[in-house]
């Protein structure tokens, strides 16, 4: 009895260890897709979070203008944009990891092509005798508080050449232009160019701007898309953005033509 017994477990015994070796196998392929499934979700999140955001407080100035009644209602910009630049700012420290960024290359062409955009901007009003847009963010509201006034140009500034830049290259160029080659977009080199990817990113940019900005918005997206193309390099789109931004705030501070913030 004893000697059956043993040989109908010795016979059994390579089942079971088949069993339990194609489990294994199975749990850790399992295991490998929730997790590789958590690290996409992350990108996502990482790469379109900020930008969502920055939509969605900017979309609620007109709806808190809609509501009124109160001076915090009836120019909610003057806090909201702020908090936008902290809030925004937080996301893009979170996630900082994951946009992997390098060295900035070809700053030559990089910031020649940032002041033809700027001038791009300012042309109709500087060169073509279009009428002045006055109307729009005036920090001269606190011009007889000078903390105030500072304060409010200090984070107008950190919104426009920092957090824009940061938030909208990370999400057109980084995301949304290889997004939409793969969905896999982490997979996608930096800078790969597909005719579709090309034409919905710049139209997408130029309409995401107020309407009176469709024409120079436009250009501006396909230009900032070749700047993605011939550098590949994430950083070098962000600084264009950010040089373009910087010389547009400093002439709007200048111009006094708050309708260009």
């Amino acid at each position: 009895m004893r000697n059956n017994w043993s040989g109908s477990t010795d016979s059994r015994l390579p089942s079971l260890l088949d069993f339990i070796e194609k489990e294994s196998i199975h749990s850790f392929i399992h295991e490998m897709d929730s997790t590789n499934k958590k690290i996409e979700r992350r990108k996502l999140m990482a790469f379109a979070a900020p930008m969502v955001t920055f939509l969605i407080l900017l979309s609620s100035v007109s709806g808190l203008k809609k509501i009124g009644g109160a001076p915090w209602l009836d120019a909610p910009e003057y806090w909201l944009y702020p908090a936008q630049t902290i809030i925004c700012a937080a996301l893009l420290l979170r996630f900082w990891r994951e946009y992997h960024f390098r060295p900035p290359a070809r700053l030559f062409f990089t910031i020649a092509l940032a002041v033809i955009v700027f001038v791009l901007w300012i042309s109709p009003q500087e060169f073509f005798g279009f009428n002045a847009r006055r109307d729009g963010f005036n920090p001269e509201v606190f011009a007889g508080q000078p903390a105030w006034y500072w304060t409010t140009v200090l984070f107008r500034f950190l919104r426009l050449v920092l957090v824009v830049p940061l938030v909208e290259e990370i999400f057109w160029r980084g995301f949304l232009l290889r997004y939409l080659i793969s969905e896999k977009f982490d997979t996608v080199p930096f800078g790969a160019f597909s005719w579709l990817s090309f034409a919905v990113v710049t139209a997408a940019f130029g309409f995401s701007h107020s309407s009176a900005d469709w024409v120079a918005a436009l250009i501006t997206g396909a230009l900032y898309n070749l700047v993605a193309y011939r550098t590949k390099n994430l950083a070098s789109c962000v600084i264009a953005h950010a040089v373009t931004n910087l010389l547009l705030g400093c002439w709007i501070m200048q111009t006094r033509q708050w309708g260009f913030w």
